[in-house]
């Protein structure tokens, strides 16, 4: 989710809510302790230069159970950031405490704010000699044993 369309969603809720993808749902006492711009520059494993910047909220709950904030409250702080560090519209992740520090892309499916498992991946998979899955075909209809099925394209 980008951050516009989260700003516009944020204008249509009365509460913020935000769960997990396996349906466990975040504290309602969280707090968002940051809200920043990361940019990251970097080599791939082939060599292809790359950058990426996204709008990072930082998700934490503790102890103080009546602190529940409310979406003006992230508008305002969200608003502030935009000017401080003018933001573009950009993917929003969020950082939530799992075993470690876990990344979350953001979607919303009419009641919450879906934190989305992020995944490693090889970015250069073709120079990495990472053979893509093969995808499988149906086989060709056995009536006349007619099959036209050659291992080399990927359908068996």
């Amino acid at each position: 989710m980008k951050l516009k369309e989260l700003k516009k969603t944020l204008s249509t809720v009365t509460r913020i809510n935000f769960q997990l993808e396996n349906g466990l749902i975040v504290p309602k006492h969280f707090h968002i302790t940051e809200v920043g711009v990361i940019t990251k520059d970097f080599i791939d494993c082939g060599g292809v230069i790359r950058h990426e910047k996204v709008i990072n909220f930082q998700l934490w709950y503790s102890d103080d159970t009546n602190h529940i904030l409310k979406p003006n409250k992230l508008m305002d702080i969200i608003d502030l950031s935009e000017k401080e560090f003018s933001m573009e519209n950009l993917e929003v992740e969020v950082e939530y405490q799992s075993d470690t520090i876990g990344k979350y892309d953001v979607s919303f499916n009419g009641n919450n704010f879906v934190l989305i498992n992020k995944m490693t991946n090889c970015l250069a998979e073709d120079k990495c000699g990472i053979v893509p899955e093969k995808i499988k075909k149906p086989l060709a209809s056995l009536e006349n044993n007619s099959i036209s099925c050659d291992p080399e394209d990927g359908c068996c």
